[in-house]
């Protein structure tokens, strides 16, 4: 096998398909399963030996992420047919949490190998003179350990840094290993300063020493080499998308520029590099809580947690309540509901996109007297709050629908001005600020249950119209009802719906919504605080922590809609979730975070 190399004898890249023949979590890593190798093989004219260094994009032929992860050599070897290359894995978000996932004979897209490669000491016949100490940290053991098994024998001293544990240090053969925990668990006790410094990497006479690790680790690392006056090379990492420096989105400030980790680097001599200094969280340090408390109040009625089946996504609740526990939610909003029995829209009604779904409906419901009659009681059953979501097709038809509503238990009242699939009323109410305050005004006079008003994000003035409908009555605002678009059938060449125009929600809208919620709170927070309501958050919810970014950004509750479709127990996931994370962050309320990241 003779790849193809450039002049300096690094292989050029090459994408394509390798074949898994091992994935398992690491023995020494903690805490347990937290850490995974993997070995791919590669065959034929695309398999490549990597040199020690350089990393490859790997993503799971079955992925459900757009984007490859970058991820460090550790080791490879030539096989019969190809080359098989080890990998470790921390298993950190989605896209590690697939690879960490993988079986042997599963299918993986790989592309590399990529960057630059550790530069090569002068080392003979083992002389201390031309020794190299080599540094990593947690899962940067990886590259450097790869880079030391090429090495000969003790021509170098190793330090291995963790948290808890350690792993990936049984190919390297140093003079001298040294290891360092956190919590003393192996080796010495406290972090890589408790190993190195300045006066030692003098001491010993280091040629050049090599890192791979954590930023504060590398700002060390690099502090104390350079006052040493030795070479210092440090394989750094960015978030990234191509790996072949056409994105720019992995670029590091140098002395010489902006620098692409993924095709300068990711190997920098540390005298072009500076660490800033981190800024702090805006969450503080605490111990953990026992027993946070997930409830929310709006405008005075207490939900047991924020999470809300999303109208139009939950029908009236008892539908899902054979598949799993709805009482556990924190509210039901119904399905949007007409003065009068609503058939819909004709046509094709659904239509699924990437991260999405597209969706003409059309309003179709039983009609309020009927709702009152049947639904409501079933939905007043339940232990979560029972929201009835109004919509008409006038004005007249919003305040007789409301009047009604007024007549029952129902504890709160989500005004639809928002409905992107129907041809009167709907969102031709939300898109201005004199008709958003008519209605709202009309349907206030009318009743004196809590009233939301849940708006669309196609409004051109969004802010004004919000501040329109709190200046009429709303108690909060719920923010955003689907995102209009358009399919077109390449098939026939024809708008997929009647309508031509469509609903669209799921993942896909989420940073949209998440800047919208951003948006709306900070205008809000501009007015009086006796005159400032609560912001229910809509788009794109499929996990706890995307829960979170919404109530940072300033909403108080959340509701929960195209998720469901996909996996019905989001939302209970997403209450557990919650909850583990304000344990492990020593946060007692929800309105501790809420808004924190303004």
């Amino acid at each position: 096998m003779t790849p193809i190399t450039d002049c300096n004898g690094i292989p050029y890249p090459v994408f394509t398909t390798g074949n898994v023949t091992l994935c398992a979590s690491v023995d020494g890593a903690k805490p347990n399963g937290s850490v995974y190798k993997i070995k791919i093989e590669t065959t034929g004219e695309n398999a490549r030996m990597p040199v020690p260094g350089q990393f490859f994009m790997l993503r799971s032929v079955k992925s459900q992420q757009l984007l490859a992860r970058p991820i460090s050599v550790f080791h490879a070897e030539e096989t019969p047919h190809g080359v098989e290359t080890t990998f470790l894995i921390l298993l950190k978000g989605k896209g590690t949490k697939e690879l960490c996932d993988l079986e042997a004979d599963d299918k993986v897209q790989i592309l590399g190998p990529l960057g630059n490669v550790f530069p090569r000491p002068d080392v003979s016949n083992g002389s201390t003179s031309t020794k190299v100490l080599i540094v990593g940290g947690g899962i940067g053991v990886a590259p450097v350990a790869g880079f030391a098994e090429s090495l000969p024998e003790k021509t170098y001293d190793f330090i291995a840094s963790f948290k808890s544990g350690s792993y990936g240090l049984e190919n390297i053969k140093p003079e001298n290993l040294t290891v360092t925990t956190d919590d003393g668990s192996v080796g010495v006790k406290g972090m890589v300063t408790a190993a190195i410094d300045a006066a030692k990497i003098k001491a010993a006479g280091y040629s050049a020493v090599y890192a791979c690790g954590p930023a504060p680790m590398l700002n060390y690392i690099k502090t104390v080499s350079e006052e040493a006056g030795v070479q210092c090379w440090l394989s750094m990492e960015a978030h990234m998308a191509c790996g072949v420096g056409v994105c720019l989105g992995c670029v590091i400030p140098t002395t010489e520029g902006n620098l692409r980790c993924c095709k300068d680097g990711p190997v920098f001599d540390s005298k072009i590099l500076s660490f800033p200094k981190p800024e702090p969280g805006r969450i503080p340090r605490r111990e953990p809580e026992a027993a946070p408390d997930l409830s929310v109040t709006v405008a005075g009625v207490k939900f047991q947690n924020p999470l809300i089946g999303s109208s139009g996504a939950f029908g009236f609740g008892t539908e899902y309540a054979p598949i799993f526990d709805v009482n556990r939610l924190g509210g039901i909003a119904s399905k949007g509901l007409t003065l009068e029995k609503k058939a819909g829209n004709d046509g094709i009604r659904i239509w699924e996109t990437p991260s999405g779904l597209m969706n003409s409906i059309g309003l179709q419901n039983p009609g309020i007297p009927h709702f009152i009659e049947k639904e409501l009681p079933e939905m007043m059953a339940l232990k979560p709050v029972a929201i009835a979501n109004l919509s008409g097709s006038s004005l007249e038809t919003y305040v007789e629908g409301a009047k009604l509503l007024e007549k029952t238990d129902v504890p709160v009242i989500e005004l639809n001005i928002s409905c992107p699939n129907v041809s009167a009323g709907g969102a031709a109410f939300g898109m201005s600020c004199s008709s958003a305050n008519s209605v709202v005004a009309a349907v206030r006079a009318v009743t004196k249950k809590p009233l939301w008003v849940k708006l669309t994000p196609q409004s051109p003035e969004l802010a004004k119209v919000a501040l329109s409908c709190i200046e009429a009555g709303a108690d909060a605002i719920s923010l955003c009802n689907s995102f209009q678009g358009v399919a077109i059938d390449v098939e026939t060449g024809r708008p997929v719906f009647d309508k031509i125009k469509a609903g669209f929600g799921g993942p896909a809208v989420r940073p949209i919504a998440v800047r919208l919620i951003y948006e709306l709170y900070e205008t809000i927070q501009s007015l009086p605080e006796d005159k400032r309501v609560p912001i229910i958050a809509i788009g794109g919810i499929a996990t706890w922590s995307d829960v979170i970014e919404f109530v940072m950004a300033g909403a108080d509750l959340v509701e929960v809609g195209t998720s469901t479709f996909a996996n019905p127990l989001t939302m209970l996931e997403c209450i557990d979730g919650i909850e583990a994370y304000m344990k492990r962050k020593g946060i007692k309320t929800l309105s501790e975070i809420k808004g924190i990241a303004h």
